[in-house]
């Protein structure tokens, strides 16, 4: 496990969280797509220099980078050992990402760029809810996919799959 894909069906499943547990475990430096992707005040990064900083990146010994962006998944796969697919229900997801928006009232999560303060409106609630089972069947169709290409695939559905998976690196084992 050397250049590890987190990925999820959808925001507030818990992908920086469990990247960031993930990487202080195994020693491997965590990069957030979101930081990359945003630029203060909630300003889209160029989609070259968004493109070119994930290729700089995956040409990297061992890295591990967080996040779906489907739009350039296409520069991670290739170079890719292990992907972790991180599934709790769509009720999980919104509470966290309610939870989220009241936690870091007028803060930014490291994360994200400094200068984008924690959001939410109802349009990303929407989004949410409208594309979860979509984004579900397609993340499950990508992750055959992974295995049959040889890539080590994780897909844990639960918060005790997911604690006891990060446990495993916890115990030295």
């Amino acid at each position: 496990m050397n250049r590890v894909m987190v990925i999820g069906v959808s925001a507030g499943v818990g992908k920086s969280t469990f990247a960031r547990t993930l990487g202080k475990l195994v020693g491997i430096e965590v990069t957030h797509l979101d930081r990359l992707y945003w630029k203060p005040g909630w300003v889209e990064a160029p989609a070259e220099e968004f493109s070119a900083s994930q290729r700089e990146i995956v040409e990297q010994e061992r890295w591990i980078i967080e996040g779906n962006y489907t739009s350039t998944i296409d520069i991670r796969e290739p170079h890719a050992d292990t992907v972790i697919y991180l599934e709790l229900p769509l009720r999980v997801c919104l509470y966290r990402v309610v939870k989220r928006r009241i936690q870091y009232h007028g803060k930014t999560r490291e994360d994200l760029t400094e200068g984008c303060p924690e959001k939410i409106d109802w349009a990303f609630i929407k989004f949410i809810v409208t594309t979860y089972r979509r984004r579900k069947k397609k993340m499950l169709e990508r992750m055959r996919r992974y295995a049959i290409e040889g890539k080590t695939v994780h897909h844990l559905r639960s918060s005790e799959q997911i604690e006891g998976f990060l446990a495993t690196f916890s115990n030295g084992t």
